[in-house]
């Protein structure tokens, strides 16, 4: 019989997991599949653990990863899917935003061929205008800017065959962008059409400045335009200034120079320096990447890990 596991990476998510569950559990009651969970939690500072310990003793199909300290989702994500032994792994999070019932279309995508099947949203209930503005305004810009096509509108909540999965692994770089990583991958892939839900409970682990440093993550990953930018508003600049200094000179020649302009030359100096110091940040981003690369730290730590009763020791 072919196998679905399904990976739930979870931070401080406990007072929804149990109902996350129940959902989850009567989708495998509907499939056909030999089917399991893996529940990642990410250093949780509730009771998470301790919650997924209980739905572990409950019910045979559930195997729990706990980390050494809060990594991150990208990296939950990842030390979650490196562990995932299955023909077929599903990624979802454990806020009930994303129905887990729809992993039964993903199944039938998959059977018809498709290595990897993600859900779109086509509605985001439960979330500020502000916040839907700027995450469709992040993926058009991704979309720009990117060589690696990254679907609009489209979070992690996927299925992935076993030789997607497979390539995956293959990456191992620190920082990650995953919904990146995804797309990088290739193979065949098919869009699902779905309207996201509000937060069953709890709140959002991720803020604006969080959401600020995870767009910068995912555009310095998957693009090199921010450099290019910066060269091109560095000659941009130096050729407005070129132009300028002939304007003086010539002002100069003809009229003389009397001892003014102190207005105008703080002003170019402010405006170059801004430039300046921009082309300094935006190289530093990508100096910064290289050095977290050149450390070669683990990409994450495991505390525990207790698997499903029979399932298969990853190879």
């Amino acid at each position: 019989m072919q196998t679905l596991c399904v990976v739930v990476p979870a931070f401080n998510e406990s007072s929804g997991l149990r109902a996350f569950h129940a959902r989850l559990a009567g989708v495998f009651d509907m499939l056909d599949l030999a089917c399991s969970v893996l529940y990642v939690d990410d250093g949780s500072r509730d009771d998470t653990w301790q919650t997924m310990e209980a739905l572990r003793v409950g019910d045979a199909r559930v195997a729990t990863l706990k980390l050494s300290r809060n990594f991150g989702k990208e990296l939950a994500l990842t030390a979650g899917l490196d562990h995932a032994d299955a023909d077929a792994v599903v990624v979802i999070d454990a806020d009930l935003q994303d129905p887990p019932e729809l992993i039964a279309q993903f199944v039938a995508a998959w059977r018809e061929g498709y290595d990897v099947v993600y859900g779109t949203r086509s509605a985001r209930a439960g979330e500020s205008r502000v916040k839907k503005f700027t995450s469709a305004a992040f993926y058009r810009v991704m979309e720009k800017l990117s060589a690696t096509p990254v679907p609009r509108d489209t979070g992690d909540f996927r299925l992935m065959s076993r030789r997607a999965l497979q390539a995956l692994k293959t990456v191992r770089e620190r920082q990650r962008f995953m919904k990146g990583l995804f797309a990088w991958v290739g193979f065949r892939q098919k869009a699902i059409v779905y309207e996201r839900d509000p937060r069953f409970a709890g709140s959002s682990k991720f803020n604006y400045w969080r959401l600020w440093n995870f767009a910068l993550e995912g555009i310095t990953s998957f693009s090199t335009a921010p450099l290019r930018l910066a060269t091109y508003v560095g000659l941009l600049t130096a050729f407005a200034a070129f132009v300028f200094s002939v304007f003086v000179f010539g002002k100069a020649m003809l009229y003389g120079d009397p001892v003014r302009g102190y207005p105008t030359l703080l002003l170019v100096m402010l405006c170059l320096g801004g430039v300046q110091l921009m082309a300094l940040g935006t190289i530093g981003e990508y100096l910064g990447r290289l050095y977290m690369e050149a450390k070669q730290r683990p990409l994450y730590l495991v505390e525990e890990l207790h698997r499903a009763p029979g399932a298969r020791e990853r190879q």
